[in-house]
């Protein structure tokens, strides 16, 4: 059901901190490559290049952004190769986080000459320390954000119908699972992605494109406490337990909380479709689930006015403070980088990149072999 390219997230700048998904993200594959390194060796650029030779030879691709800077690439996926490549500083324990998947590493670290930071040691250390403080910052911001965002939603659960909002998930139960027997995954399980991010840049999604293939697509609006994300996971659950795949797509504010549930096998896509992703029917197959007008006691907006806007409204400054601070570390990200561009010998760089760049051919025939029956 899926296109050629999906786009997505498997780490967050979260209200719990930094928060890394890559352990279900990259999951049963065959062989994953680890590029190690400083800032600045060339190791996004060199994902990419993969991605467009990949792409250009009709591989379906998943591509994994930053959240420190969504136009940089992390990692990526050949799906029907299952081959992964990702940069260490986003999957560091790559090795130990999936027994069964061949892990080899390259070190674009060999490309930085340390005698020429020697007297540079000082200034890389300062600017370390301060992204460091950015980060912690930002995340303090969005823990206080969540904590107004926990009275935003008690005004909402104080005024919803339990009752409602159960038959809500019962009817979905039905549409979606009533005729559709089991699924074809025999182990079970729930693979877990970020469908957005908060970076630098504000909060970014990729719904459009992860949602593209499927047949079938539910908008749920609503308010914060409306149930959505308890909806999600209950349809999770079930699919999960009928033996589907099933993608878990976690909110990127707060991990705890999910956004999109993917049953590829269904053709189906349901998912919170309220601020800061949010999205509205485009094509045949769409249809809006609106939780506010099903669970809330009617005139329950016109009732909280004032405490609502109150709320809205710190909540808003609190994730725009977050977000200068993501800002901040990113702004002092590029001077490390261009710290680091000074000591690095790119004829060294290009050396390594075509070292993994013949290994992917290696472990793309290897896979093409196998799944063709042949050996040796």
């Amino acid at each position: 059901m899926f296109g050629t390219t999906r786009h997505f997230f498997a780490e967050g700048n979260t209200a719990r901190g930094l928060h890394s998904l890559y352990e279900s993200a990259f999951r049963g594959l065959r062989h994953v490559i680890v590029l190690q390194g400083e800032p600045g060796t060339g190791k996004s650029s060199l994902i990419r290049r993969i991605a467009e030779d990949m792409s250009g030879r009709g591989q379906r691709l998943e591509l994994f952004h930053s959240p420190r800077d969504p136009e940089t690439l992390d990692g990526l996926i050949a799906a029907d190769l299952r081959i992964g490549v990702v940069d260490g500083s986003a999957f560091a324990d790559a090795k130990t986080a999936l027994p069964g998947t061949a892990v080899q590493t390259f070190d674009f670290g060999e490309a930085v000459d340390a005698g020429r930071l020697a007297d540079r040691r000082e200034e890389i250390a300062n600017l370390l320390e301060r992204i460091g403080t950015e980060h912690r910052e930002a995340y303090e911001c969005f823990q206080r954000a969540l904590r107004i965002h926990d009275e935003w939603e008690q005004i909402y659960i104080g005024n919803m119908s339990f009752e409602k909002a159960d038959r809500v998930v019962e009817e979905l139960m039905a549409e979606l699972f009533g005729d559709s027997g089991q699924g074809t995954n025999e182990a079970g399980g729930i693979r877990h992605l970020f469908l957005g991010a908060a970076t630098p840049q504000g909060a970014v999604d990729y719904v459009p494109n992860i949602t593209e293939g499927a047949s079938k697509r539910i908008f749920i609006k609503g308010r914060p406490g409306s149930g959505k994300s308890t909806m999600l996971k209950k349809l999770a659950a079930e699919a999960e337990k009928r033996r589907f795949h099933v993608e878990m797509f976690h909110c990127g504010f707060d991990p705890n909380s999910i956004d999109m549930v993917i049953v590829p096998e269904l053709g189906t896509a349901i998912f919170d479709s309220t601020a800061p992703h949010e999205h509205n029917p485009s094509r045949e197959g769409d249809e809006i689930l609106d939780m506010y007008e099903r669970t809330m006691e009617p005139g329950t907006d016109e009732r909280y006015r004032e405490q609502l806007a109150r709320v809205k409204s710190d909540y808003s400054a609190a994730m725009k403070q977050a977000t200068a601070c993501l800002a901040a570390a990113y702004s002092l990200r590029l001077r490390l980088r261009a710290v680091y561009a000074t000591a690095t010998d790119y004829t060294v760089v290009d050396c390594i990149g075509g070292q993994v760049l013949k290994e992917m051919e290696r472990l793309a025939g290897t896979a093409y072999n196998e799944s063709a029956g042949v050996s040796g």
